[in-house]
């Protein structure tokens, strides 16, 4: 990324592989944006705990952080009403449904990175975060052509992946597969994305009060303590490539 000091505005200009950020400048001093996502129901546990590392390394170069916990609103996924379809439409470009997400969707638009945080459920993204991209990138989707996107701006994206399973399970399920085109889309009509994968997440905190046979609760205790540290080490500096992407 290519960063270009410009007074009063903040324009990007996409070309290629580069994504070259005009910024507004106060006071001097140049801010970026970046919101983490939490899809998972847990506002304490791995998945939050990442995405707030993250966060940390965003905030350490200098950007402006915030998390928002999508388990604490009222919504819902697209509705197919293809109001953001209609020709010469008010709500051309953008969900016009008004609900307790509007205004993150809203606010989305003026940030320069996005974090996207989810628990793999049954092998998908929990229903809340497939609702919230829902309605985050299928207004921006133009049905032409070429199927050009409408999003006012290129951002980077991050996405944050937990798993109860370990590595070699992760790869007989196939459960990547699915993911790796949410970072297509994502691609398709945000702006660069990257995803990181942590497995093998200590769910409870005390296993013997859970019928929970299919996992060793020590070897999950010894990974929490020797490789979680690792994953949110990766986690911090994923919030750190954000803003210099």
């Amino acid at each position: 990324m290519i960063d270009i000091v410009l007074y009063y505005n903040h324009y990007t200009i996409n070309k290629d592989d580069f994504i070259i950020n005009f910024y507004k400048i106060g006071n001097g001093v140049i801010h970026m944006n970046v919101i983490a996502i939490n899809g998972s129901p847990r506002k304490k546990d791995n998945t939050a705990i990442l995405l707030n590392k993250a966060l940390e390394g965003a905030a350490s170069n200098g950007a402006e952080v915030e998390m928002i916990n999508l388990y604490d609103f009222n919504y819902k996924g697209c509705r197919s009403c293809f109001m953001c379809k209609l020709t010469n439409g008010n709500s051309y470009g953008q969900c016009c449904i008004n609900d307790e997400i509007s205004s993150i969707l809203n606010k989305i638009k003026n940030v320069d990175a996005i974090i996207l945080g989810s628990p793999i459920y049954l092998g998908l993204i929990t229903g809340e975060m497939k609702s919230f991209m829902e309605r985050l990138i299928f207004p921006y989707l133009v049905y032409d052509e070429n199927y050009s996107s409408l999003f006012p701006k290129r951002i980077s994206v991050g996405l944050i992946y937990t798993f109860g399973v370990d590595e070699q399970k992760l790869e007989q399920t196939k459960w990547k597969e699915p993911l790796k085109y949410n970072e297509f889309l994502i691609e398709r009509f945000l702006g660069k994305a990257e995803s990181i994968f942590v497995t093998d997440t200590y769910q409870f905190d005390d296993y013997s009060k859970y019928v929970s046979t299919a996992f060793d609760a020590n070897k999950k205790l010894k990974r929490r303590k020797e490789v979680f540290p690792q994953d949110c080490k990766k986690a911090f500096e994923l919030g750190k490539r954000l803003v210099q992407m």
